[in-house]
């Protein structure tokens, strides 16, 4: 069966700059059975309710500003996945959870990106469940909860945010080796509460995690991290881990 994944995206410019991270999903990839569809959480569809993207030919959306021209000319014709799309929308009704269709919705860098690093074939479909944000982690894990069952019919199960992201306090000239203290420590303290399953202080992280707020001044980057844990199995492990301009956490999870 396959895992679900938590893949912390990064700047846009890992489209052009994978660092280690690219090789790093490659081999994530590699490694596990080949999906008959991707659905990915990303951190940048936000929206009030549920929303599930159903085009059967999502356009690439650069969904930023103020990068190189080559960024811009990236595209990601991965196919949609419609039939998918209904499959979702009955699981979450199911749960009791309502969800609409969105036709028209393009896909964002926070699921083109790290899936043209795990599939540039693109040639397996790849749908977009929105991530209403502002009714935090523990409905972020219903969602999960409710199509952990997919995984059972080779549907890969994707939360794409970031485990750090202040983007106002990046260094955007510091080498790979400078690492911020205080996204460290936040780091550190996500991961050993996901080892020990402790559910309750993972709920309430922005009052016991170090640097919670400097690290997640909103939180929608690190949301997609509790749909992916309850959309997964008991066992959590990581499958990257490091730091790009300081204080942007890389982290790859995995939930079997």
């Amino acid at each position: 069966m396959l895992p679900s994944l938590f893949i912390s995206h990064g700047s846009p410019m890992l489209a052009l700059e994978p660092g280690a991270s690219g090789p790093a999903l490659a081999r994530l990839a590699a490694s596990l059975p080949r999906p008959r569809a991707v659905l990915v959480v990303s951190a940048h569809w936000e929206s009030p309710d549920l929303l599930v993207g159903n085009a059967v030919q999502p356009e690439t959306w650069h969904d930023f500003y103020g990068f190189p021209p080559a960024l811009y000319a990236v595209d990601y014709p991965a196919p949609g996945a419609p039939d998918l799309a209904d499959e979702v929308i009955a699981q979450l009704r199911q749960a009791g959870l309502d969800a609409q269709l969105d036709p028209q919705r393009p896909r964002d860098h926070g699921a083109w990106v790290p899936m043209r690093l795990m599939y540039p074939q693109t040639d397996i479909p790849v749908l977009q469940l929105s991530l209403p944000s502002r009714r935090g982690p523990a409905f972020q894990q219903q969602v999960g909860r409710a199509l952990a069952g997919l995984r059972e019919s080779d549907v890969l199960l994707v939360g794409s945010g970031s485990i750090t992201h202040n983007l106002g306090e990046l260094d955007w000239h510091a080498g790979p080796d400078r690492i911020e203290p205080w996204a460290s420590a936040f780091r550190d303290w996500m991961v050993e509460r996901l080892a020990g399953d402790d559910e309750a202080a993972l709920l309430d992280y922005r009052r016991q995690a170090p640097f919670a707020a400097r690290n997640h001044p909103s939180d929608e980057h690190l949301l997609p991290l509790y749909f992916a844990r309850a959309a997964g199995g008991p066992t959590f492990s990581v499958a990257h881990a490091g730091f790009t301009l300081g204080a942007l956490g890389m982290d790859i999870y995995r939930f079997d």
